[in-house]
């Protein structure tokens, strides 16, 4: 039975636009708990394409490779964009390049379309999709999909459920876009649940009129710990843009904190011209909202901010913090996905409560301009706190970077990474650590340990541990202390990406793996460190990712991803990778720097894909001890008893 009275007495607030009839509320209570789980919504990654389909592959003689097909079968590519037109960031899989009617797609076949679906990471069973929350039991998931094509457009509310963040139950759609304040598009939300148990949920309403609005829905059964059914606030839209704010620059409401008043307390992304803005609201029952003066911070040439997220670290604990926690020992982060370059960047600083404002400790590491969560393909990304464990975790899109007519063909389109807990560095005290939840750990199979294996520079050494499609790395490496003192630093700057990738060769590196290769080596993903010396003789090492020989297929992006990654004294180099058929998540120094790429090889799949260690440096030999898992596939599945909810 719905529940009609799920919140507090309301009171009167300016900002709110409430349409629907008074009802009578329940008496203050007092809030204790409150959770923050997300839809992964807006984003997409605009790739550029490089049609370079080279033949070298840097460490071996050249061999010849190309299309296989003959021009005649291929098509031409016509990318549609999708999302702007009504307010979002782009979504369309789209290759730019200097003329798209010219570009071809690739011959892809059923063999090579139906390896690239991943076996442990979630994703609908079909179509288009885009943080989940603990409850009663469950991990529940809600994302942004569109049941009806594997491209972006009618977005409703998917719902799955799990017991461990791995295996994962579909259940039916939680909500759908048939109401006018939502009639285009049921975006990005977050959830709230009161001391009693109850959840409210906020999210953000495509109106028929293209206007962001913010709605409000609670479970139709509080008591159901699958939460099935979903209501919609009868007085919908509870917020509508304020002034001076676009129609289409006000959405993606965060999780809701306790200020020490004993009021709820949101953020919502938005921009002034080309300055980003989180917008800061405070509520006593979630339907009349006061729209605080000020921002909690902007950041001038950042555009619009998507998917704002708000959340506490502990500078002294290895544990998660409720969203509503604050002290001296705390330290608040302020997460952005950008519109304009669709990445998400963080910063850390401290948060005054009094008027609602943040301040970042390091201004040239701002919100925008400085750290992003994820060097590679990983968008509109949130965190929830989990209180069955004690932690922070944190999930993020992972969009495709092939062509939209692949992923016609294939019939499904986007992953979700996997959750990944996030602490603060107490070592730097300017990055966070990101690592996988360990769970994963679960589905480890079979290992293999290769200890102080030696990798001459100019060489690669082939790996044993059978298909390497589903594999979790473990590895660190030692450089010769000899070269690295007898190296003649240099002034010359490096960027992984305005780099050659792997085959431009340094004194000390590049030197890492290189995963979903075949023998040959004429198709391989080289996930790297490199090395740079100053003239003043300072280190800089950097964490790459090449895609540029990933594949020979010509509508796939093969872009350069990384960054330089902070490596402090008596640290040795370390990474973990997890191999996930055309997903590749690297974590590099305990996960200071992490780079997500999209792989789509032709023939690196299936039994051929083999794993190598390499060293593409001049001058310095490594030394590298692995220890290898192979891993199961997750159960991801229709729950058993979905009958009954249709």
């Amino acid at each position: 039975m719905v529940d009609t009275r799920p919140f507090l007495p309301v009171s009167s607030h300016a900002g709110s636009d409430p349409t629907g009839p008074s009802e009578n509320r329940r008496k203050p209570m007092k809030l204790q708990l409150s959770i923050f789980f997300v839809l992964l919504t807006v984003g997409f990654f605009a790739a550029l394409l490089t049609s370079n389909n080279r033949s070298d592959n840097g460490f071996v003689k050249e061999n010849e490779h190309g299309s296989l097909a003959s021009p005649s079968s291929e098509k031409q590519l016509r990318p549609v964009s999708r999302g702007p037109a009504v307010g979002v960031s782009e979504k369309s899989n789209r290759l730019f390049a200097k003329d798209n009617e010219n570009q071809l797609a690739y011959p892809w076949n059923n063999s090579m379309l139906s390896w690239q679906r991943t076996a442990f990471h979630f994703q609908p069973e079909k179509n288009w999709m885009n943080g989940p929350l603990f409850y009663k039991g469950w991990y529940h998931f809600f994302y942004q999909y569109n049941p009806h094509a594997a491209v972006w457009g009618d977005i409703v509310w998917g719902h799955a459920v799990s017991k461990d963040l791995v295996h994962w139950l579909h259940l039916p759609l939680a909500m759908v876009a048939d109401q006018w304040y939502d009639k285009n598009g049921v975006w990005t939300g977050s959830a709230t649940i009161l001391p009693d148990g109850k959840v409210v949920m906020l999210y953000t309403g495509s109106t028929t009129e293209n206007v962001q609005v913010q709605n409000l829905a609670y479970p139709a059964d509080h008591s159901d710990p699958l939460l099935i059914n979903w209501v919609k606030y009868s007085g919908n839209p509870v917020l509508v843009p304020p002034p001076g704010i676009l129609d289409k620059d006000f959405r993606d409401p965060t999780t809701a904190w306790l200020t020490s008043e004993g009021k709820w307390r949101i953020t919502i992304g938005s921009k002034i011209n080309k300055t980003g803005i989180a917008l800061v609201y405070d509520t006593k029952d979630f339907i009349n909202y006061e729209l605080l003066d000020g921002v909690l911070h902007a950041v001038p040439g950042t555009g619009m901010w998507e998917c704002v997220d708000f959340f506490p670290v502990s500078k002294t604990e290895e544990n998660g913090l409720d969203t509503s926690v604050n002290g001296p020992s705390v330290k608040h982060v302020v997460k952005a996905s950008l519109d304009d370059d669709r990445h998400d960047y963080y910063s850390i600083g401290t948060y005054h409560e009094k008027n609602g404002t943040w301040i970042p400790d390091e201004p040239k590491i701002d919100v925008g301009i400085g750290l992003r969560y994820d060097y590679g393909i990983y968008y509109a990304a949130k965190t929830f706190y989990d209180q069955n464990k004690n932690r922070r975790v944190l999930w993020g899109w992972i969009g495709e970077s092939d062509s939209e007519a692949a992923d016609m063909q294939k019939g499904w389109a986007s992953v979700q990474s996997i959750p990944r807990t996030i602490l603060f560095d107490k070592k730097t005290g300017t990055h966070l650590l990101q690592w996988p939840v360990e769970e994963i750990e679960s589905l480890r199979l079979k290992s293999y340990e290769f200890n102080q294996v030696k990798v001459q520079a100019g060489s690669v050494v082939p790996l044993d541990v059978g298909p390497a499609t589903q594999l979790d790395i473990i590895a660190e490496f030692e450089i010769d202390k000899e070269a690295l003192e007898k190296t003649t630093g240099s002034n010359v700057t490096f960027s992984c990406s305005s780099s050659g990738g792997t085959i431009e060769r340094g004194a000390l590196g590049p030197f890492g793996l290189l995963v979903l290769a075949d023998d040959s080596l004429s198709e391989q993903t080289p996930v790297y460190f490199y090395i740079a010396k100053g003239s003043d003789g300072k280190l800089k090492t950097f964490f790459c990712n090449d895609q540029s020989r990933s594949s020979v297929a010509s509508d796939v992006n093969k872009r350069i991803y990384g960054n330089l990654v902070p490596v402090l004294e008596g640290e040795k180099l370390s990474l973990r990778v997890l191999v996930d058929h055309s997903i590749v998540e690297s974590f590099a120094q305990g996960g200071r720097t992490v780079i997500t790429s999209r792989v789509y090889p032709t023939k690196a799949i299936y039994g051929v894909a083999k794993l190598f260690l390499f060293n593409n440096a001049t001058e310095a030999s490594v030394s590298a001890s692995l220890r290898i898992w192979q891993m199961n596939s997750a159960f991801i599945r229709p729950y058993p008893n979905n009958k009954e909810f249709q």
